[in-house]
C-alpha cells in the first residue's frame, strides 16, 4: 500500500470523526437530560472529542483490518470482503435509522446527533470503497527485485 492516498484517508477520518462527534454531542436537551441519568454509558457522547475518538478509534480498527485482508488476500477475495463490509455498514445504517425512528428516547435525541451517528457509518463505507478503489502494490515484482 501507497503510505501517501492512506495518510490522506487517515487525515479524512480523523476530521470526520470531529464531526461527527461534535454532532453528537448536539444532543437535544432531553437526550443529554437521558444521557446524565438513565443512559450513562453514552455520557461520554456529550463531550465532542470523547465521541469523536472513539469514532476515530473505531474506525482505524476497521482500517487495520481490511489493510490485513488486503495484503493477505488475493485481490478478488480483498474484494469480496471489501464488499460484504461495506454491506454491513449499510445494514448498520439502516438498523440505527429504524432505530432513531421507532425508538422514542431515541427519536428525542434530534437530528444532529442523528447525523453524527449516521457518519460512523460513511466513515467505514469510505474505508471500504477505498480498498476497492486503491491499485494493488504488484508484491510478486518487489520480491523479484529484492532477491536479484
Amino acid at each position: 500500500m501507497n503510505a501517501k492516498p492512506t495518510s490522506l484517508l487517515i487525515v479524512f477520518l480523523a476530521a470526520l470523526a470531529s464531526l461527527s462527534g461534535y454532532l453528537m454531542s448536539k444532543a437535544s436537551f432531553i437526550g443529554r437530560l437521558g444521557m446524565t441519568y438513565v443512559y450513562k454509558e453514552y455520557r461520554f457522547l456529550k463531550t465532542w472529542w470523547k465521541g469523536a475518538l472513539a469514532v476515530f478509534i473505531v474506525w482505524i480498527l476497521l482500517l487495520i483490518i481490511q489493510t490485513i485482508v488486503e495484503r493477505k488476500l488475493s485481490k478478488q477475495k480483498a474484494i469480496i470482503v471489501h464488499v460484504a463490509f461495506i454491506l454491513l455498514a449499510l445494514v448498520g445504517l439502516y438498523f440505527t435509522y429504524s432505530d432513531f425512528q421507532h425508538t422514542t428516547s431515541h427519536r428525542w435525541l434530534k437530528e444532529r446527533f442523528h447525523i453524527g451517528a449516521y457518519l460512523f457509518w460513511l466513515g467505514w463505507v469510505i474505508i471500504s470503497v477505498f480498498y476497492i478503489v486503491q491499485k494493488r502494490e504488484d508484491i510478486l515484482t518487489e520480491k523479484s527485485i529484492t532477491s536479484e
